[in-house]
C-alpha cells in the first residue's frame, strides 16, 4: 500500500525490527539489486545517510547498487564533494524493480515523488528514518523518533551488519549528523550525539574543512539573494497566542535575478528563526508556479510538526515542512489558522499579513504587491 493512511507511531525500533532489517540485507542473492532513495530536495542528513550506507554496502560486497532521489538530479553545491556520489543515478535511470529498496529520511510516501512506485515493485522495502511523523509505509521500519538524525539509525545498522567504519563513510555520516543538529546547536544534541561524532572524527575526517564547505561557503549571488529575501521578512508578534510568528518568502524570480539554484535557500530558515520576538518561523520557497516548499521552525513553545501534518507534510516538533499550492497569501493564512488552533484560538488577520489572494502568484512583483 502506497497511501499514507497509517497513523504515526512514535518510538524506537524493536529487536525484531533490527533483525528483519539485517536479514533483508544479508539475505540478498549474489546478483541482488539494491536501490537507495532519499527524499526530494535532499538535505545533508538525507544525502549523507544514503551515501554513507551505500558505501557501507559496497564494503560488504554489494555490487548491484544505485542511489537516487526524486526530482531534478542535482546535488546541492555544499554536498558536491561528499564521498559516494558515484553511486547516484537520475531517477529515470533507477532500477524499475529492485530486490531491495531502502528509503532514507523519508517520513511519507509523498516525499518519494516519481520513485514511489519502486516500493510496490521491490521484493522488500526498508525505511530508515527519525521523524516522529513517519507514516510507517513500506515493509520494514527502522524509525527512531528519539534519534537526532537518520544517520544515527544508519550507523547502528551498519554496525549490526559488520560494515567497517572508514573515513569516507564517516564523512558522509558526520555531514548528516552536523546538518540535522545545526552544527550540534539544537536541543537534540545529546551526549550520545557527541559520542557518535567522536567516533566518526576518530577515522581522521577534518571537521573544520567540512564545516567551512557545508556551512560557511556561499557565492556572492547567494549573499545578495538573502539580502533581498530577508528585507521582506514579516513579524507578527501577536500570532500564536502572543508567542510571535516571523516569516518570509523567496520566488523563482529572486533566484533567477541572482543566478542561484533552489538549494541555495536551504539555510534561509536559519536566518529567520533567530528573530527574538517570535517562537515560530517559516519560509516559503517557490518551486513552480503556485507551488511552495514551506520550512517551519519553533524555539520550543510550539509544535510545528502538528501544523505541517495538518497541511500535508511532517517533521519534528521543532522543525517541520510541507508542500503548498496556491497564492502565497492563502498559504500564509492556512499556516496562521493552524497555529491559532494549536493555542485554542481563532485565526485572526493582522496588519502585517497579506490580503487573501484569489489566484496563484505569477511573479515576484505580483507577490510583492500582495504584501
Amino acid at each position: 500500500m502506497l497511501a499514507d493512511l497509517t497513523p504515526p507511531t512514535a518510538g524506537r525500533p524493536t529487536d525484531a525490527d533490527w533483525a528483519a532489517a539485517v536479514a533483508a540485507v544479508t539475505g540478498l542473492p549474489a546478483d541482488g539489486r539494491v536501490l537507495l532513495i532519499c527524499h526530494v530536495n535532499p538535505d545533508g542528513d538525507a544525502l549523507g545517510s544514503m551515501l554513507g550506507f551505500g558505501l557501507g554496502l559496497r564494503r560488504l560486497g554489494v555490487r548491484q547498487l544505485q542511489a537516487t532521489f526524486p526530482g531534478r538530479p542535482e546535488v546541492p553545491e555544499p554536498f558536491q564533494g561528499m564521498p559516494g556520489l558515484d553511486l547516484l543515478v537520475p531517477a529515470v535511470q533507477a532500477y524499475p524493480d529492485p530486490d531491495l529498496v531502502i528509503c532514507f529520511d523519508v517520513a511519507a510516501v509523498s516525499r518519494l515523488g516519481e520513485l514511489a512506485d519502486r516500493l510496490e515493485r521491490a521484493g522488500t522495502a526498508l525505511v530508515l528514518d527519525h521523524h516522529a511523523s513517519n507514516t510507517r509505509f513500506g515493509g520494514i521500519h527502522l524509525v527512531d523518533a528519539e534519534a537526532a538524525a537518520t544517520s544515527v539509525v544508519v550507523e547502528q545498522l551498519l554496525d549490526r551488519l559488520g560494515a567497517p567504519l572508514d573515513r569516507e563513510i564517516a564523512e558522509c555520516l558526520y555531514i548528516a549528523l552536523a546538518t540535522d543538529t545545526g552544527s550540534f546547536r539544537f536541543d537534540m544534541t545529546t551526549p550520545a550525539v557527541h559520542e557518535m561524532a567522536a567516533r566518526l572524527l576518530a577515522t581522521g575526517i577534518q571537521p573544520g574543512e567540512i564545516s567551512r564547505r557545508i556551512f560557511d561557503t556561499r557565492p556572492y549571488g547567494a549573499v545578495r539573494l538573502y539580502g533581498d529575501v530577508l528585507a521582506r521578512t514579516k513579524l507578527e508578534p501577536a500570532a500564536v497566542g502572543g508567542r510571535g510568528m516571523v516569516w518570509t518568502y523567496a520566488t523563482l524570480e529572486d533566484l533567477a535575478r541572482h543566478g542561484q539554484r533552489p538549494y541555495t535557500l536551504e539555510a534561509l530558515i536559519d536566518s529567520v528563526r533567530c528573530t527574538a520576538e517570535a517562537d515560530v518561523s517559516f519560509v516559503l520557497k517557490q518551486v513552480a508556479e503556485a507551488e511552495w516548499a514551506v520550512s517551519m521552525r519553533s524555539k520550543g513553545a510550539t509544535d510545528v510538526s502538528r501544523v505541517a501534518v495538518a497541511l500535508g507534510g511532517g517533521g519534528h516538533r521543532l522543525a517541520a515542512g510541507f508542500t503548498a499550492y496556491g497564492a502565497i497569501s492563502d498559504v500564509v493564512a492556512a499556516i496562521r489558522a493552524e497555529l491559532a488552533r494549536g493555542v485554542g484560538g481563532e485565526a485572526v488577520e493582522t496588519e502585517s499579513a497579506p490580503a487573501p489572494g484569489a489566484g496563484a502568484p505569477q511573479s515576484g512583483s505580483e507577490l510583492q504587491d500582495q504584501q
